[in-house]
């Protein structure tokens, strides 16, 4: 038995689209009906011919689905599993008393659905997969008042819908700037290492560095809602135009690190490059929840604890 280190990933979308790159068929394993348990609606796991990635609840399941699942990308027939109450495997009880009910479905390469999801993924857009478990749909998400089903969407079908990967972009080349964008990176998140006066060195931790002038980096990352950014430097007046433009973005986090004793002078310097008092309230500083952090580490986990609390209060319903 092997520690489920597969079972770290929660978005399966990276594994969805390289199987298929490889020109490989794998079965898509979703929550479609819970009462109980770890796992919300919409959880998955993806089963390759070899390998599973993913997980739907604290590891009582999810060897029986992967062996359901390669079953169905052998013969091609979707399942409708359920665990817990009412369930035929009266031998696997979910420890919470629940019930749960999965569907498992081949994904052959070529399915327009996941081309479409693929783009859509790659455009940053949201984006509402739907399946009966055979025939699969996917189309840019309709978010906001108004919002419902489309008549055209496939009858009986399981809905999920997929927001933008959460982005991180972390300005800086110091401890604390790299412990931020290691954790970020660890959770899974796309991650950016902004850093023009960096070493030369590649960074650790395979993190993506860009050593472009700060003004080109921010121009051209594009902050939709889904993007926090965490600016970790020390010269309130070299980087007040980064966190102007930041606040002023859809961006869902602006972060500064800094001292509370230069923080009035740093909101004096927004004031005057004419940001919104409404925008300006919307900065974290000085940035991270108020642990009681101090090392670089303690500093990254305060950071992506807020940025995670920020996501869920700005999340779209269904995201």
């Amino acid at each position: 038995m092997n520690w489920p280190v597969t079972g770290l990933e929660d978005d399966m979308r990276p594994r969805m689209f390289a199987l298929a790159g490889d020109a490989r068929p794998f079965a898509l394993a979703t929550i479609v009906a819970a009462d109980g348990g770890p796992r919300p609606v919409g959880a998955q796991m993806v089963i390759g011919e070899e390998g599973q990635w993913g997980f739907l609840s604290g590891g009582c399941i999810e060897d029986d689905v992967a062996l359901h699942g390669r079953s169905v990308i052998a013969g091609g027939e979707p399942r409708h599993l359920v665990y817990g109450r009412g369930s035929p495997f009266i031998d696997m009880r979910l420890p919470c008393g629940g019930r749960i009910e999965v569907l498992v479905e081949r994904v052959l390469p070529g399915d327009p659905a996941l081309a479409e999801l693929e783009r859509l993924a790659t455009e940053r857009t949201p984006a509402l997969w739907r399946s009966d478990g055979i025939l699969r749909s996917c189309r840019p998400a309709v978010t906001g008042a108004g919002a419902g089903e489309d008549p055209a969407d496939i009858a009986g079908s399981h809905a999920r819908l997929f927001l933008p990967p959460q982005r991180l972009i972390v300005i800086g080349s110091d401890p604390f700037a790299l412990a931020i964008a290691a954790l970020g990176r660890q959770m899974g998140w796309e991650v950016l290492l902004a850093a023009p006066g960096g070493p030369a060195a590649p960074a650790p931790f395979d993190l993506d560095c860009d050593r472009r002038p700060l003004p080109t980096v921010i121009e051209q990352a594009g902050l939709d809602r889904w993007t926090a950014l965490a600016l970790a430097t020390h010269d309130v007046e070299l980087d007040h135009g980064v966190l102007a433009a930041a606040l002023r973005s859809e961006a869902h986090y602006v972060g500064a690190l800094g001292s509370r004793t230069r923080l009035a002078d740093r909101l004096d310097l927004l004031r005057e490059a004419g940001v919104p008092e409404d925008r300006i309230a919307r900065l974290r500083a000085p940035i991270g929840l108020d642990l009681g952090a101090r090392s670089p580490w303690e500093i990254g986990i305060a950071v992506i604890a807020e940025i995670i609390a920020d996501a869920a209060a700005n999340r779209m319903p269904g995201g």
